[in-house]
């Protein structure tokens, strides 16, 4: 099948050099190789959404809060999320129009900071747990915990800032991501999950992140989309990884999916959210105007495959 509409979710392997360098050359340079990739699902005539991660851009924006503490005021983390959502952004635009025009496409990108709405009720505020940026020593972390952020023990290698991650509720740039797609644009939104907002008068921004795979599949059924392809560094999802018993999956249901997900086959730091997310495009009730629905969670360089056939990946469907 060829999808109609595809939201891609890029993972940070998109986003940084092969040895997980995050210089502006070597940035450029990986999001120069996840253009190509998308351009030739562009150039089988699919309307493409794009998502990425910022895990990288955030700690490096985390880094430099922690050093100039002492002179300027760090920026919230919701500021740092808008902030990296607008570097990739237009760096990816670039790269992905110039991949475009070599493929003489008449189509060009846009690139939108995109907000999502959470619940300031969600109970993950209560108990922040993700981490995010660099371990340091207790004392110094200790100047960051007098300015209201969380930071915990994590061991021999330090201590680390956690925050909250709730529940993606809704896209609210949804409408205008979909108004630039009807005009023909390939669309860059929802980077590192969206930059996290609460309902207030006016909406306002709050410190915490929203997982980005689980944006995406929200933002996919939001916008109608028939496919969700989540890009990450293996070809499949992978059951006993790491032990002599591993096999990769391939076409999958629903049930199978959650069955191995009970059965703790997937860390919840990596694999675990990929999977929820398909999971949650994928379910749900279909109405008799909306497409049938698949997910496909496979590396970068196979994309394009994944949207325009089920070879590859591992491939679900309700």
């Amino acid at each position: 099948m060829t999808s109609r509409r595809a939201v891609i979710a890029l993972g940070g392997n998109a986003m940084t050099g092969p040895d997980g360098s995050a210089t502006p050359a070597a940035q450029r340079a990986a999001l120069a190789v996840a253009a190509e990739a998308v351009a030739a699902v562009v150039a089988a005539g699919v309307e493409v959404v794009l998502t990425h991660g910022n895990g990288p851009q955030v700690g490096n924006l985390l880094v430099k809060n922690e050093m100039a503490a002492a002179v300027v005021p760090p920026v919230p983390l919701d500021w740092c999320v808008a902030q990296t959502q607008a570097t990739v952004g237009f760096t990816l635009a670039d790269e992905l129009d110039a991949a475009l025009a070599a493929r003489g496409l008449d189509r060009r990108t846009a690139a939108l900071v995109t907000r999502t709405l959470v619940d300031a009720d969600d109970p993950h505020f209560a108990a922040p747990s993700k981490p995010v940026g660099r371990y340091l020593p207790a004392a110094e972390a200790a100047r960051f915990t007098a300015l209201g952020q969380h930071w915990q023990d994590r061991g021999p290698r330090g201590w680390r800032r956690v925050v909250a991650s709730p529940e993606p509720r809704s896209v609210v740039d949804a409408p205008a991501i979909a108004a630039l797609v009807a005009a023909g644009f390939v669309v860059v939104c929802a980077g590192g999950g969206g930059v996290p907002v609460v309902e207030g008068a006016p909406l306002h921004g709050v410190e915490t992140v929203v997982d980005k795979d689980l944006t995406a599949a929200l933002l996919a059924r939001e916008l109608g989309a028939d496919t969700l392809v989540v890009a990450t560094d293996v070809p499949h999802v992978v059951v006993g990884w790491g032990t002599d018993a591993a096999r990769p999956l391939g076409r999958v249901t629903p049930a199978e999916l959650r069955a191995h997900a009970a059965a703790g086959e997937f860390d919840g730091g990596s694999m675990g959210p990929k999977v929820e997310a398909a999971l949650r495009f994928v379910e749900g009730p279909v109405d008799g105007l909306a497409p049938p629905r698949r997910a496909v969670v496979t590396s970068l360089d196979t994309i394009a495959d994944a949207v325009t056939g089920d070879a590859v990946g591992t491939v679900l469907t309700a």
